[in-house]
């Protein structure tokens, strides 16, 4: 199960250049990801009010080709593999209009409590991904 996230690329969002700054594909991936959760319903603002919180532990982007000032992007976003206190998203950026591949990126989460100790993953959050991996 996949979600799909458009965000148009403005004027702040890209180089002196027109075009988009590598580092922005991240805020971008990260907005496709709580998309994606709240689309399961998995309220993020409801889980840090219990004290459970998502960290990054690692990113990985591979730049194909750039996006520029007025693109329309697609952000596909999937779960690649669930662990008992982290999530592995996938994430394609695409030009909206033409299909064109501009990013890929691999994104881990590791779910933890408000000391930054691991914490498992809440039943609800657990079922909402891996019904999303196809996996139950």
């Amino acid at each position: 199960m996949s979600h799909t996230l458009k965000i148009r690329i403005y004027y702040e969002d890209t180089d002196c250049g027109g075009v988009v700054y590598y580092a922005n594909y991240l805020r971008y991936v990260e907005r496709a990801r709580t998309e994606f959760l709240e689309s399961k319903g998995v309220g993020l603002k409801k889980l840090m009010d219990e004290g459970v919180f998502f960290v990054v532990a690692e990113a990985a982007l591979k730049y194909l080709s750039p996006g520029r000032y007025g693109d329309i992007l697609a952000i596909e976003t999937t779960v690649d593999r669930v662990g008992p206190a982290s999530i592995v998203f996938r994430h394609t950026i695409s030009r909206d209009l033409s299909n064109e591949k501009l990013v890929e990126a691999t994104v881990k989460l590791g779910c933890v409590s408000r000391d930054m100790k691991p914490l498992r993953l809440k039943k609800n959050v657990l079922e909402a991904v891996t019904e999303a991996d196809g996996t139950s």
